[in-house]
């Protein structure tokens, strides 16, 4: 029987320095092997865990801006350090369409490089299946600098996100199913459930407008000082990362696998356990330690909890205040009985 070769076996051997040109010629592979394949007999990557590159080629000694020559920005759009960019964008494409994050063109993905400019995703390209040579240069302003292909639609929003928060290096949107059903619903999952989520996905939802115009990227803009993985309501999800753009793609598998996960414990019929808020203040300084944003950030412990959104069955494990009244007045409560005894003799 032919081995299967997958693309995790294909990163095993490069990282283990094993000559993969080896491969006998009877081996089956997976789809995405077959890609990694492909870029590794093209020398565009030597891939590290996760298939990115291990050694990336350096950037630019000179920043680059809007106001860079255009000698200079077709230089770098054509440079090794743009290709090994490039290619980050096409692996996070293919991953987001083998897990049915997106669907038919949908989504986007978009790296900072310089002061005010950006790589992109085209328009009208299957994430699944991009190219490096269809990737896009844009301003901030939106304006098509380099590239083929006509730059993704919904790239002001991308570029909202990062001249809201300077710290934003990569952005990513996709549709994932459970998340977006909470989008469509206009719920926030509930918090204090499970780790990963909690240290490494800050969520809020933003109001509906048409996808790419200026109107949605600001209402999403106006979240990403304090989170960064925002809803969209009945539409999607989109993320900035600090570090790079399969940090950001990360967030979306995080936050999709706690949605599936939390909707699958409201189905069990008993209600779930969460986290004390003493818990929940561990994790949240281990994400401050890593520069996550949340507003939870500085608060007391009772008041980190609050899924009042969430009707099955999970509550915070602080218990609730008892809500206290006037101090009753002896004397008053003594004639308000005498008085009432008073009609009770009359009416027998």
């Amino acid at each position: 029987m032919s081995q299967v070769i997958s693309i995790r076996d294909l990163q095993e051997m490069v990282r283990e320095g094993r000559d993969w040109k080896q491969l006998p010629g009877d081996v089956i592979l997976t789809p995405s092997a077959r890609d990694f394949l492909h870029e590794l007999q093209a020398g565009g990557m030597r891939a590290g865990a996760g298939g990115s590159p291990a050694t990336a080629p350096a950037a630019p000694a000179k920043p680059l801006s809007s106001k860079s020559s255009k000698a200079e920005l077709e230089a770098f759009f054509h440079s090794a350090h743009a290709q090994a960019l490039k290619e980050q964008l096409c692996d996070i494409g293919r991953r987001l369409w083998q897990r049915e994050y997106v669907d038919g063109n949908g989504g986007n993905i978009a790296i900072r490089v310089g002061e005010d400019i950006a790589l992109c995703t085209p328009t009208l390209v299957s994430k699944g299946f991009m190219k490096p040579e269809d990737m896009c240069l844009v301003d901030f302003d939106g304006n098509q600098l380099a590239g083929a292909k006509k730059r993704t639609s919904e790239i002001l929003m991308h570029l909202q996100i990062m001249k809201r928060q300077p710290k934003a290096l990569a952005t990513c949107h996709c549709h994932p199913p459970y998340s977006t059903g909470f989008a469509v619903a206009g719920v926030l999952p509930p918090t204090c459930m499970i780790p990963e989520f909690e240290v490494f996905a800050s969520v809020a939802i933003a109001p509906y407008r048409t996808p790419g115009t200026p109107e949605m990227g600001q209402l999403v803009a106006e979240l990403v000082d304090k989170h960064n993985t925002i809803l969209m309501a009945n539409h999607g999800v989109v993320s900035w990362s600090h570090n790079n753009v399969e940090d950001a793609y990360f967030k979306m598998e995080i936050l999709e696998a706690y949605c599936r996960t939390i909707l699958v414990t409201a189905q069990v019929g008993k209600p779930a356990n969460t986290m004390t808020p003493g818990q929940l203040k561990d994790l949240l300084k281990i994400k401050q330690s890593l520069g996550i944003p949340d507003p939870r950030h500085g608060l007391k412990e009772c008041e980190l909890c609050d899924n009042d959104e969430w009707r099955p069955g999970v509550t915070c494990q602080v218990p609730a205040k008892a809500e206290s009244g006037p101090t009753p007045d002896p004397e008053a409560e003594a004639a308000v009985k005498t008085i009432t005894d008073q009609i009770l003799a009359r009416i027998q």
